[in-house]
């Protein structure tokens, strides 16, 4: 396997458990405490960002040599435009065409994760 393909893979596992922290939380925030849906994302992304982070500099990237605070910054311009993207579509399915909340939260999250979150990443956060 191409250490391309295998970055790839590990940065996907890596959104893969962030996005369970997020979904898990997600739900929670919107069913348990009646948070809108949007509300609900962002504190769940928040908290699915905190998880993400850590996985790709340790683990996916692997990127340990520049300063966490140089990474950190960038990193959360990325989440702040990537909660904005999402809570943005998930209010266009769950408020306006009335989806159910998860579905639209998965939909949401696949595009958003695989368009723009891992690009930025990659090639801006985690770059070497």
């Amino acid at each position: 396997m191409s250490f391309k393909l295998k970055e790839f893979l590990k940065a996907q596992l890596s959104a893969f458990v962030g996005g369970m922290t997020d979904l898990g939380i997600y739900s929670f925030c919107y069913k348990v405490l009646s948070f809108s849906a949007p509300f609900s994302n962002v504190v769940s992304g928040s908290l699915g960002a905190i998880v993400n982070f850590v996985i790709n500099r340790y683990w996916s990237f692997g990127n340990t040599k520049t300063s966490i605070g140089s990474q950190l910054w960038k990193f959360v311009l990325v989440v702040i435009g990537s909660i904005t993207l999402k809570s943005i579509g998930i209010h266009c399915f769950v408020d306006i065409w009335h989806w159910h909340f998860l579905l639209s939260k998965i939909i949401v999250e696949i595009v958003v994760s695989l368009g723009f979150n891992f690009v930025l990443q990659k090639f801006w956060v985690f770059r070497k």
